[in-house]
């Protein structure tokens, strides 16, 4: 299905669900709780806490249960948990905006996990320069990060998307895609950007180094969900930050975990940690909460809603991007303060820095 339309039957859903059963059924205690994630560098933890047993450490501690779910396609993973079927899920700043918080779903970012550093780029075929990208086709997956990095890349270089003509395709054809004669541009995330990066013509041109701390990468869960079930968000913070211990411990477990997140993403140990050394990963967690209280995220998800509002993805009929309120750690909202859809906290983040989980 075409993203857009992924998106509409999305808010559809949760519009027809918003006042019935779904919320009835979240907004209350409970024992059991599934998440869902997918394949990218920094959200393979999330797979290898639930094999090796970390992700059952920590729920045992609280007493409750957490089913950890792959998704090899984003969207739909998002889409899921926006209907209700989910109650954490892994996805983007820009994707949590657009998706969940536009589709009307409460959702709180419980773990800034890292923010891309490479791992988003524009890629040309037998060119190598940004500029030679005007008039050309661009495959990429329409109103997703790749989007908003095709938007500050055009931006820097002086044009516009209308110098270009974007083509919506899915997250796992992208390799094959730049394989045909027809595809030229190209913008994506690792791991196929590796991938693609490793095949004849291929050049980077221009990639999130250029836009730090923009592209971040997030646990998030149904606010409801986490308000009733404060240990839920303990756990997901437990889990993470076991995990971060034992990825990068520079010790032969160290190593075997990232082998095994290497070859879970369809590389190698080698291959995924140079994915790896493209992505800011917090894996401290005052590190974590030092960049969720920063200023500077008020700007970036001022940059964030401004593109989703250009693109019409705030919802049908908004007057201003300012029709979503995007609360930060310090309680101040960007937007409006009356339907806040997207909430940044450093509660539990600032829990595992104090060794209070």
């Amino acid at each position: 299905m075409h993203l857009l339309s992924k998106i509409a039957a999305t808010l559809a859903l949760s519009a027809s669900l918003a006042g019935g059963m779904t919320t009835l059924a979240q907004a209350q205690a409970k024992t059991d709780f599934k998440v869902a994630w997918s394949i990218y560098v920094g959200w393979m933890p999330w797979g290898y806490a639930s094999d090796t047993g970390i992700v059952k450490k920590w729920a045992d501690k609280y007493g409750i249960t957490i089913e950890v779910t792959q998704f090899n396609d984003y969207v739909e993973s998002m889409n899921q948990y926006t209907a209700g079927a989910f109650d954490a899920v892994t996805l983007t700043n820009m994707d949590g905006l657009s998706i969940p918080a536009a589709g009307g779903v409460d959702t709180t970012a419980v773990i800034i996990g890292d923010f891309s550093n490479g791992n988003d780029a524009v890629i040309l075929k037998d060119k190598t320069s940004l500029a030679d990208i005007k008039g050309q086709p661009v495959n990429l997956v329409e109103f997703s990060v790749s989007h908003y990095l095709l938007a500050r890349a055009l931006e820097s270089a002086g044009m516009s998307e209308r110098d270009v003509n974007v083509v919506n395709t899915s997250d796992p054809d992208m390799v094959g895609a730049f394989q045909t004669a027809d595809v030229t541009a190209m913008v994506t995330w690792n791991p196929m950007v590796s991938e693609i990066l490793a095949l004849p013509g291929a050049t980077n041109v221009f990639d999130s180094t250029k836009i730090p701390g923009e592209i971040i990468d997030m646990m998030v869960a149904n606010t409801d969900v986490l308000k009733d079930n404060p240990n839920f968000g303990k756990a997901l913070a437990g889990i993470w930050y076991d995990t971060m211990a034992a990825m990068t411990a520079d010790t032969p477990e160290g190593a075997a975990a990232r082998t095994a997140m290497g070859v879970a993403s369809g590389t190698d140990q080698a291959g995924f940690e140079a994915q790896l050394a493209a992505t800011k990963l917090f894996d401290k967690p005052a590190d974590a909460v030092a960049f969720t209280s920063s200023p500077d995220l008020a700007t970036t998800m001022d940059k964030v809603r401004t593109f989703l509002f250009d693109k019409g993805l705030l919802g049908s009929g908004a007057p201003s991007a300012d029709i979503i309120g995007i609360e930060l750690p310090d309680g101040k909202v960007l937007g409006d303060s009356a339907n806040v859809k997207l909430r940044f906290t450093d509660e539990y983040m600032a829990a595992a820095a104090a060794g209070s989980l």
